[in-house]
């Protein structure tokens, strides 16, 4: 008897992973950093109900490396959606300035 490969059934995965380096200006300290920071993550969990964290520039006061990343079971809904983070950054967060981003789909 035949079992069918159970992995062969499902459809390919795509995981995209968005960088944005980012300044926050007229940050006085860390604490101040973080205050405004902590908000535009947490939305961004909810707009686009992805994964994100700081994962750089943690000790500078007005600058942050932020990572975003996307799990689908389409590559172009993956782009779609992370090519649609930086634009609703800078219509929703006019403080922020994104200086990079880029795009790396798996």
């Amino acid at each position: 008897m035949r079992v069918a490969n159970p992995i062969a059934s499902y459809n390919l995965m795509s995981l995209g992973v968005l960088t944005l380096q980012i300044q926050i200006p007229s940050c006085a300290s860390l604490k101040e950093k973080r205050s405004r920071l902590k908000p535009l993550l947490n939305r961004l969990r909810r707009e686009f109900n992805i994964s994100v964290a700081e994962i750089d520039h943690n000790d500078a006061w007005g600058s942050a490396v932020i990572a975003c990343a996307l799990v689908s079971n389409h590559n172009g809904h993956t782009q779609r959606a992370l090519q649609a983070i930086p634009t609703w950054i800078e219509k929703n967060w006019p403080d922020v300035t994104i200086i990079d981003d880029q795009i790396e789909i798996i």
